[in-house]
């Protein structure tokens, strides 16, 4: 192969590193159990939210969804709203699943899966109320700011995505990655701060306090919150 074949073949550049992680009897038993009701392989295609979920409503999505104890507590809250789950890691697939399973929710699924590869594969164009990425990796060190997810082309993508008033809602404790994030944001002419230009939110009541926030306020960590409306 030629140099010139060589310099066209480009790395995809991930904004996650896959774990192994422990993976608990509880979620064991859910990820064997519990996948073919919940679960959606990224090879269904185009996904018909109508059919899979058997109702026409609004469809949000969280990116990242760590453990499943966020989207739990919004889906139980909003049970008149779809919610579709990405993460890569399988103990927290595990974990999601055994809490769909027992709280008896019937308006989640849930992917195992790359989030860019689920969006430009499988998300219809224009057809997700809202978008949900909390405290993803903020890869503080400078030179791993590529990996962050939060770049100029996945905005793009999401407003692809996301329907006219449609949200995007992002958190991070992280106050380098905030200041990433919103001038990242500002920079998109086809997105409204709800906060105003340059500002950041007040956290909404549907996004839970999870433990591992409480931790850091203890600690006197801040949370910056950003929610940006499709214009």
């Amino acid at each position: 192969m030629n140099k010139d074949n060589n310099s066209a073949k480009l790395r995809t550049i991930r904004s996650f590193v896959r774990r192994a992680g422990r993976v608990t009897t509880r979620q064991k038993l859910a990820l064997d159990t519990l996948w073919t009701r919940y679960g959606i392989e990224p090879a269904v295609g185009v996904m018909d939210f109508a059919h899979i979920f058997q109702r026409q409503v609004g469809t949000a999505l969280e990116i990242g969804f760590g453990n499943g104890q966020t989207l739990l507590s919004m889906a139980a809250a909003l049970p008149d709203t779809n919610f579709i789950g990405i993460e890569v890691h399988r103990p927290g697939v595990g974990a999601l699943l055994a809490g769909i399973e027992e709280q008896q929710l019937t308006n989640v699924r849930v992917f195992q899966a790359d989030a860019l590869e689920v969006l430009n594969h499988t998300i219809p164009d224009h057809s997700l109320s809202a978008v949900y990425l909390f405290f993803p990796d903020p890869w503080h060190k400078k030179r791993h700011h590529k990996r962050r997810i939060v770049q100029a082309d996945f905005v793009r993508l999401l407003h692809r995505k996301l329907h006219v008033g449609g949200v995007f809602h992002m958190a991070t404790d992280w106050q380098e990655y905030a200041e990433h994030m919103l001038a990242t944001m500002e920079s998109d002419p086809n997105f409204t701060n709800q906060a105003g230009v340059g500002h950041y939110s007040t956290k909404p009541e549907y996004r839970p306090t999870t433990k591992f926030e409480q931790r850091g306020e203890r600690l006197g960590h801040g949370v910056w919150d950003l929610i940006y409306t499709v214009k």
